[in-house]
């Protein structure tokens, strides 16, 4: 598993984290007895624990490069810094599984403010399908942060 993850990776330390983060998946389910195909079962995991590990890339890098837009008076802290990513972080999992459209449509209206127009006008879509949108995003948030 770790020489799979190594040559994705091209980091030996993080396909050794990854590669424990996949085997305590497993025994966490508590469904390790019942799996036919280990192998493919545990690929699936290590692949699904990559993709969420570049989403989590992706919004730290988008983060800190807004940050780097800031005049200097306004760059919070580097405590006020990690308390925002680790919140985007729980954003994206709660957010995770809605379709790309839902998803556009809670962030703009969350981190730009625009109306249902502005955002129907945007996603080319009607001002009742972002009603419906932010429902649902607004409704998997409330179950998962609660959850």
């Amino acid at each position: 598993m770790r020489g799979w993850l190594n040559r994705r990776l091209n980091d030996s330390c993080e396909a050794s984290d990854l590669a424990q983060d996949t085997f305590v998946n497993v025994i966490a389910a508590g469904n390790a007895a019942e799996i036919r195909e280990p192998r493919p079962f545990l690929v699936t995991i290590a692949r699904r624990l990559l993709a969420h590990r570049h989403r989590r890339h992706l919004l730290e890098t988008a983060y800190l490069d807004a940050l780097r837009a800031l005049p200097e008076a306004l760059m919070p802290s580097a405590e006020m810094r990690l308390m925002a990513i680790e919140a985007l972080q729980e954003i994206d999992r709660a957010l995770d599984g809605l379709p790309r459209a839902v998803k556009q449509a809670f962030l703009l209206a969350q981190l730009e403010g625009l109306s249902y127009a502005q955002i129907a006008e945007r996603l080319k879509v009607s001002a009742s399908s972002v009603k419906q949108y932010l429902t649902r995003a607004n409704r998997q948030c409330f179950f998962a942060l609660a959850a």
